[in-house]
């Protein structure tokens, strides 16, 4: 029976709630099926060991509704648990144009903050249909599909709100292309990976100090980032090329860098990563971690030397956007379907054009212009932005 075919039909609401156990929910419909109903809507949440279940069902017909009710309560008092019954008309009410999905990441996630969020929802004309937890480890994460007020403007009240009160929200418009195959695009130095690779190669030269203010300056956005590239690795002039191999085993991952990779590509996604630090690196990741793009840029390299100056096209600002473009064209992937993780100023432009550009344990001024930002030290906890549960999570761990 369609929607429009229960709009104005008599309807019950059967709820049941109680401690959960195998069978329920079979036993409940084979209550109901004596009755010939049809069934038009069916909600189930199980917490913590108690279980809601409700269906919206006809009326049944031959004025057979009191003995229905009474059959119902009896099966579910020789359970030990409890039924409720309400008639009324048709089905729920329509949903409100624009849907989106907030997702709600807390490190913990407070009574407090999920009041708040809420709050703002409702004050943008949303409304809340469903909550379901997508993980409650290492962070909480709760996913809230909200109908009714448009996608842009619900994510930029909902990123005042989250600025304020310490937890980390993303908003995506709901719709099949959610579950679409999708390229993730990320940020190396200080997301892939915890440290500056520049620095990992400095600190073999004796300049590690001198180029770690350079960079902390160029991430805000005080210095052109090609200038400041050339004035960095002109610091690394002489440098014996044995140096690549000790630098490469000295990168460490951001924890949750394996599981965010190995569970995207587990689900049909495709990776790839850009950097302002070197192909000497990145092209070791690549492989290593199996990812299906990698682009930085080029020390150059003559007599077994380092030359103290990179080759071929810069990879700066600008760069990182350009090349974000160019992986979804080679991956066949609409760029409304891109994701681009980055945390400092050079991967603005990136993060703009992606359709969902992710700020990562970022500088502020980057927090403040992405679509979302993620402030824990997890980067798998970027996969719960995508919808995707810690069950499907630990699934692929275990492929």
């Amino acid at each position: 029976m369609s929607a429009s075919q229960t709009s104005d039909v008599p309807t019950l609401l059967v709820k049941i709630f109680g401690k959960d156990r195998p069978g329920i929910t079979a036993g409940l419909f084979d209550t109901l099926a004596a009755y010939s109903v049809d069934v038009v809507d069916i909600e189930q949440v199980v917490t913590r060991g108690r279980i809601v279940l409700c269906a919206l069902v006809t009326m049944p017909v031959g004025g057979t509704e009191g003995e229905l009710r009474a059959t119902v309560h009896s099966w579910a008092e020789s359970l030990k648990m409890q039924a409720e019954i309400l008639s009324g008309t048709g089905d729920n009410r329509p949903r409100g144009s624009g849907r989106s999905h907030v997702t709600v990441l807390g490190h913990p996630l407070t009574a407090e903050s999920t009041a708040a969020i809420a709050a703002r929802i409702t004050g943008t004309g949303g409304n809340i249909d469903r909550i379901f937890r997508l993980a409650k480890y290492p962070v909480t994460a709760v996913e809230f599909a909200v109908s009714g007020a448009e996608t842009e403007p619900l994510r930029t009240a909902l990123a005042t709100a989250a600025a304020q009160i310490g937890v980390d929200v993303a908003v995506v418009s709901a719709g099949l292309h959610r579950r679409a195959q999708r390229l993730v695009v990320m940020d190396v130095d200080s997301t892939l990976i915890q440290d500056e690779v520049i620095e990992l190669f400095a600190a073999h030269a004796g300049c590690e100090a001198e180029v770690a203010k350079v960079t902390e300056r160029a991430m805000r956005g005080e210095l052109d980032f090609e200038q400041s590239l050339h004035a960095r690795v002109a610091l690394l002039a002489g440098l014996d090329a044995s140096v690549v191999d000790k630098v490469r085993s000295e990168v460490r991952l951001t924890p949750g860098a394996r599981t965010l990779i190995r569970t995207l590509k587990m689900l049909g996604y495709q990776v790839g990563v850009v950097s302002g630090g070197f192909t000497q690196v990145t092209d070791d990741l690549r492989e290593r971690l199996g990812l299906d793009f990698a682009s930085a840029n080029t020390l150059e390299i003559v007599d077994g030397k380092l030359t103290g100056r990179v080759t071929g096209e810069i990879v700066d600002r600008a760069g990182k956007a350009r090349l974000l473009r160019r992986f979804a064209a080679e991956a066949g992937v609409p760029l409304a379907q891109t994701v681009a993780i980055g945390d400092g100023a050079n991967d603005l432009d990136m993060l703009n054009a992606a359709g969902l550009g992710v700020a990562f344990n970022a500088k502020p001024v980057v927090r403040e212009a992405a679509h979302t930002a993620v402030n824990v030290p997890f980067l798998d906890a970027v996969l719960y932005l995508l919808g995707i549960t810690r069950e499907e999570v630990e699934a692929a761990d275990l492929a």
